[in-house]
């Protein structure tokens, strides 16, 4: 077994970190400063300008649209290479845009390219992997516990050469943003059908279409992520061609488990490399502070936590390659239970760190001064937003005991 990662890759993570040391940790000030003069002018969902020069600036140095493997499209990376590249990415929240591998997008993206028609991917996939457009993914609704899918009420009725949309769909993430322009929506072309995960498709639709409205932002622990966000929709007899359906009626839930190559372990290494982050700050604040007549990483209760902070992280870590490996070797499917169990261990990790992090840095770890309260709200929304940790758990648990049934 080799654990070191290939040439290839160790080239592109040492061209990621001198980016991300060059651009992207210099630019997170000015990012968030005019995300604020934007919203003290009383608009701020626009997207702003020191993102488009990070975006050119990483074309420009070859590290663009890692993500998409198995297509010439991509940078040809399995999702074992992709994974540290995505760790890097992680340290920063204005980093996966900067280099085009931000979700949803990058999601859509894989869809797009596995699912949709050459039209489709020449009007959609094209200006997505050029960075000028965005788009986002309308499935879960306010009204059922959209944990299971199969409770989702939207309904897609065919109308002749259309069909006719109509549902409530909010945590459409990426929808406020003025480029988004594309929604990849989840509804039920046959309700009644016996087979409960036959029920669904999954249809393109234009986010400026008649009826699609856009009923309120949605904050994420009071945070927006203006310009990006997340928006509550409401779908009122909105009309699309018949030729705007994926892979035909009844394939939302085939769609569903295949769109997700990259998109089941990115956010379990990007939360890694959050993690990675916080340790780094939480041990460079309690070397500079003193309570109680000594550096606070001279305290056992910090040293221990440092200690487990590194454990828990490289358990992380493994796990998630691990998962990575098997996706590359054998498969999404076979590749089941190591993928749940990433997505229970990245997120509930991270939070641990963060809040041993935190707690280092006193009441400044609550402010905005560091990134780590932003960082805490993210992780604690990708124990539900990735799947609840119930749902991976029980498909975990159910494969254990099979063994012995």
């Amino acid at each position: 077994m080799d654990f070191d990662y290939s040439p290839k890759v160790q080239d592109l993570q040492a061209r990621l970190t001198a980016f991300m040391e060059a651009h992207i940790y210099p630019a997170e000030a000015v990012y968030h400063a005019e995300v604020e003069a934007n919203r003290r002018t009383g608009n701020a969902w626009v997207a702003t300008r020191v993102m488009e020069e990070l975006k050119a600036k990483a074309r420009a140095a070859g590290l663009w649209n890692l993500f998409l493997p198995e297509s010439q499209r991509g940078a040809g990376l399995t999702n074992l290479e992709y994974a540290p590249l995505c760790e890097i990415m992680g340290r920063s929240w204005i980093a996966p845009e900067a280099f085009n591998c931000n979700a949803p997008d990058t999601g859509n993206m894989e869809t797009l390219e596995r699912y949709a028609t050459e039209e489709q991917k020449q009007q959609w996939l094209l200006p997505l992997l050029a960075g000028e457009i965005r788009s986002a993914f309308a499935m879960t609704e306010p009204d059922v516990a959209s944990s299971d899918a199969t409770n989702i009420e939207a309904s897609i009725v065919r109308d002749g050469d259309q069909y006719v949309i109509n549902g409530k769909k909010w945590w459409t993430t990426g929808a406020p943003d003025p480029r988004c322009k594309l929604l990849i929506f989840m509804g039920k072309t046959d309700p009644h059908n016996p087979n409960r995960h036959q029920q669904q498709s999954m249809i393109l639709i234009p986010i400026d279409a008649p009826g699609v409205t856009m009923t309120r932002f949605l904050p994420v622990f009071g945070y927006d992520d203006a310009p990006h966000g997340h928006g509550e929709f409401s779908f009122d007899n909105v009309r699309v061609p018949v030729s705007n359906i994926l892979l035909g009626e009844g394939r939302g839930f085939e769609i569903a488990q295949g769109r997700l190559g990259p998109g089941r372990i990115h956010h379990c290494m990007r939360l890694i490399g959050m993690a990675e982050r916080a340790l780094e700050s939480m041990c460079k604040r309690s070397l500079s502070r003193v309570a109680f007549g000594k550096p606070v990483a001279d305290q056992g209760v910090t040293r221990e936590r440092i200690a487990n902070a590194r454990i828990l992280i490289d358990q992380a870590r493994f796990l998630t390659l691990n998962a990575a490996h098997k996706m590359d070797t054998v498969g999404n499917k076979v590749a089941a239970k190591e993928i749940a169990m990433i997505k229970v261990a990245a997120p509930n990790m991270a939070l641990q760190v963060l809040d041993w992090a935190i707690q280092v840095h006193g009441a400044a770890g609550v402010s905005d001064d560091f990134n780590l309260a932003f960082h805490y709200a993210q992780a604690r929304t990708l124990r539900f937003a990735d799947g609840p940790d119930e749902v991976h758990r029980n498909a975990i648990a159910k494969q254990e005991l099979a063994r012995y049934q």
